[in-house]
């Protein structure tokens, strides 16, 4: 399907209007997965034309993804990753833990950024991060389509590196998302060390069920689940 390739528009807006340099774009990879970390990349592309086909991960190929990863690690002026554990998504909730991850990708990078586009509607990071949001940023916004390109390839090895040892569970294929191959083996041999506990797909597995964390608030409360996929997706 056409589509129309991203630019530096909202780029030129911020440094136009704030007087702002060094501009990272910011995406994130996995809040939906049951297994593995949430993995954000900061990347910093400067006004270059950026390498041909780039848009949103989600609209590539594994093949062309990969290439294209390729390529754009060379090309950004500047790039680095963050990670939130699913020990950590578990603790703190997801929208905590991407901002864990996301100021731990931004904090890596060689020059502090002066503002940050970020991928949707809601401002994860807050202060004393300069942060716009932007509505599918990954496909409209240089720097934020390669953040998401290099994100989804770094995480989905990593994912495919840990499942190495839970061939059942085939993270190769699926890095850890809801799949057939992902339900049928947690269902056998329950959660791997990997896994999300506090998740929603626990409930519908009345074998693993002992093994759910419950997340409490500071008022005692019991969070909202905030996006999960659960079981029966």
């Amino acid at each position: 399907m056409p589509y129309e390739p991203p630019t530096h528009t909202v780029e030129r807006s911020i440094r136009a209007t704030t007087g702002a340099k060094v501009i990272a774009g910011v995406d994130e990879v996995g809040r939906g997965a049951w297994a593995g970390p949430v993995t954000v990349c900061a990347a910093v592309t400067g006004l270059r034309r950026p390498p041909m086909g780039l848009t949103d991960s989600k609209l590539l190929t594994v093949k062309r993804r990969t290439e294209l990863d390729a390529e754009l690690r060379k090309w950004v002026t500047a790039y680095a990753l963050g990670h939130a554990s699913p020990e950590e998504i578990d603790d703190l909730g997801m929208t905590a833990a991407l901002r864990l991850a996301a100021s731990r990708a931004l904090e890596a990078l060689p020059v502090r950024p002066d503002a940050v586009i970020l991928d949707g509607k809601h401002d994860y990071l807050g202060a004393p991060w300069k942060v716009r949001t932007v509505i599918k940023g990954d496909r409209s916004c240089v720097a934020v389509a390669a953040a998401s390109v290099i994100a989804k390839v770094h995480r989905d090895k990593m994912m495919a590196e840990l499942g190495s040892d839970h061939a059942d569970f085939g993270f190769a294929a699926n890095a850890g998302y809801p799949s057939p191959v992902h339900k049928a083996a947690l269902e056998e041999r329950g959660p791997t060390p990997y896994h999300r506990l506090s998740w929603a797909y626990l409930d519908a597995l009345p074998r693993w069920q002992h093994l759910k964390k419950v997340r409490v608030q500071a008022d005692g409360g019991v969070p909202e689940i905030e996006g999960q996929l659960g079981f029966d997706f």
